[in-house]
């Protein structure tokens, strides 16, 4: 298939930017039972799709192969996020350009009122995020009484960011005769329900197939030591050595101490998380599109929307919390026919969850060990060996040079000097732990805190179903028990009950001292928790709940908790991680301690979060 059947002035910019034959996601909206219609479309990220919609409202807008200028615009298109919306906005600048098309651009960060000058100034093709576009509606700025097309562009990661109220009155302003067209990488139900009451007879598309994973990228899974993350990190740059890299966290914190350790190792790096400005923003961006950084840390909300052509290496640092999830960070890569690399870093104990998620995702992924130190090595001197080896361009400078250190040194001293001033120029890789049965045990061991091999296990009777979590367990123990925080060890959550480990040494004084202080109840919060001793550990399952939950303390010193994974700060902070983002105590969300009254027995009320902490008095 070609793009015969367009208007001349689109073919002709589309052979000048090197289009030969139409994407799939660009010859299916171009087939004729789509023409005229609204669309449901489901394609990857860096499909096409937006010379798709490009190409699909084209007979809405031109005329005798010209621009049909109006009083006011004539097509809109909306998306998620500002990198987004200016990519889209430059991609149809060059569409359009021949056919004297005016294009605006409304985003956050941007100067409104500049924006409203351009919109008085006419346009026939607006493009903008939910927020801004909402602003200029209500301000009068914004007319959409002659409005022919609307393209949702991503509106699954619209509704994911909480754009529903705003994209529906937009909609709702909108005439009843526009076509919309609705592209999507997925298809959750929210998306369903708002195409049912948005379009008429739509017509779906998908070129997605059954087998979700991008063609073009390649994906891995990485099993390491959950205290090898970062190094397994590094080797994986190292050994890859991408032109640029983005690597995936889940939380704003996690950036933020991820970004400053491969800074210390040497890498050039820069963050992108909700803690940014939008001008710091722009300048990581920047710093990717000029080669001066090549790793972008980021989280997920801060990463929707960048194109990056030179992005070649995706590492999901921390597991993706489903699905879809994993499809969008991965998209950032493999886009316009390139190919990229997806790697998702698997700690040993969640590579079960890991294997459910990819048969759901049906993506088939190969499982492989992280880089080692030989291995990158290997990769290094493959790669210098091409790169010395390539043809070059001298000067007379540089041979008046070379003829100087050939006089001074041996030409295999100058070689030997060349690859050693190329290998102290990037960072040193990283020694692992092996993946064996036997090492594992073994670094288990070497991982506990002093005072800790002779242990005494203690249960208490909350758990997850209660909201117990780790931040207000240390404290109750520390005035409980009387006790100091290093002398708490693991703190393990299961559903409806809690163990920790104390030491040995002091755990009959710990058992009399929580018994005597649980009785004489003074009315405070947790007095009336049972802390008794236990004589076995935690089941495997329990401990596997800790780790999928951020409620492990194992053994990481006072009140920390090991590697990725443990109570940080999320980009879109929700109290405690419940209920949607609406807070733990919103309607319909669970209660702590699992009552109707949100308190334990004989405590004081409390309207958020866990108990108040009471300050340690030994």
């Amino acid at each position: 298939m070609d793009f015969t059947g367009l208007a001349p002035i689109l073919g002709e910019a589309l052979a000048e930017r090197g289009y030969e034959t139409p994407t799939e996601v660009q010859g299916a909206v171009l087939q004729e039972e789509a023409l005229g219609r609204d669309l449901i479309v489901s394609a990857q990220t860096g499909s096409g799709k937006t010379v798709a919609f490009g190409l699909a409202m084209a007979d809405l807008l031109l005329q005798d192969n010209m621009t049909v200028f109006g009083t006011a615009p004539a097509a809109l298109v909306i998306a998620p996020t500002r990198e987004l919306a200016l990519q889209v906005s430059k991609e149809l600048e060059w569409l359009y350009a021949k056919a004297g098309t005016r294009i605006a651009t409304c985003v956050g960060g941007m100067d409104a009122s500049r924006e409203r000058r351009v919109l008085q100034r006419g346009a026939q093709i607006v493009v903008g995020t939910p927020g801004r576009l909402r602003d200029h509606l209500e301000r009068g700025a914004l007319n959409l009484a002659e409005l022919k097309a609307v393209v949702l562009d991503e509106a699954d990661e619209m509704l994911d960011m909480g754009f529903r109220e705003d994209l529906e009155e937009i909609l709702d302003a909108t005439p009843e005769t526009r076509r919309t067209l609705l592209f999507s990488a997925t298809m959750p139900k929210p998306i369903v329900s708002l195409a049912k009451r948005y379009q008429r007879d739509a017509l779906r598309i998908s070129t997605v197939g059954e087998q979700r994973g991008h063609g073009d990228i390649v994906y891995q899974a990485m099993t390491v030591s959950p205290s090898d993350v970062d190094a397994a990190v590094v080797n994986l740059l190292r050994f890859h050595e991408a032109e640029t890299a983005m690597l995936f966290c889940a939380t704003r914190d996690n950036v933020r101490r991820l970004h400053a350790t491969l800074q210390e190792r040497g890498f050039a790096v820069v963050a992108l998380s909700g803690e940014h400005s939008q001008n710091e923003r722009n300048q990581a961006l920047q710093a990717l599109r000029d080669k001066r950084a090549r790793v972008c840390v980021a989280t997920d909300v801060a990463a929707r929307g960048i194109d990056l052509p030179s992005l070649r290496l995706v590492v999901h640092v921390e597991i993706p919390r489903d699905a879809e999830t994993l499809q969008h960070r991965s998209g950032r890569t493999g886009r316009a026919g390139k190919k990229g690399t997806a790697v998702i870093v698997v700690p040993y104990p969640r590579r079960r969850r890991v294997e459910a998620m990819l048969r759901g995702a049906r993506i088939e992924a190969e499982w492989i060990e992280a880089p080692t130190p030989a291995a990158i090595r290997q990769q290094d001197r493959e790669r210098l060996l091409a790169g010395l080896l390539a043809p070059v361009e001298f000067d007379d400078e540089d041979r008046e040079l070379a003829t100087r250190l050939m006089a001074e040194k041996s030409p295999e001293d100058i070689a030997a000097a060349l690859v050693h001033a190329h290998r102290a120029a990037m960072p040193q890789p990283e020694e692992l732990i092996e993946n064996t049965p036997e090492a594992r045990k073994t670094a288990q061991k070497e991982r506990h805190r002093p005072g800790f091999e002779d242990i005494m296990w203690f249960k208490l009777d909350i758990g997850r179903r209660q909201n117990a979590d780790a931040r207000w367990i240390l404290p109750l123990l520390c005035r409980r028990g009387h006790i100091t925080r290093d002398e708490v060890g693991a703190i393990r959550i299961a559903a409806s009950e809690t163990y920790v480990q104390v030491p040995k040494a002091i755990a009959g004084r710990f058992a009399e001292t929580v018994a005597r202080t649980g009785a004489a109840s003074g009315g405070q919060e947790g007095d009336d928790v049972s802390i008794v001793q236990s004589d076995e550990a935690p089941r495997e399952q329990a401990r596997e709940n800790c780790r999928a939950g951020g409620g492990r303390r194992d053994n990481a010193g006072p009140g920390g908790s090991g590697g990725f994974g443990g109570g940080g700060q999320r980009d879109n902070p929700r109290p405690y991680g419940g209920n949607g983002g609406k807070g733990r105590f919103a309607k319909g969300g669970k209660k702590p301690w699992g009552d109707a009254s949100g308190k334990p027995p004989g405590a004081k009320p409390h309207r958020k979060g866990p108990p108040k902490r009471k300050p340690q008095t030994d």
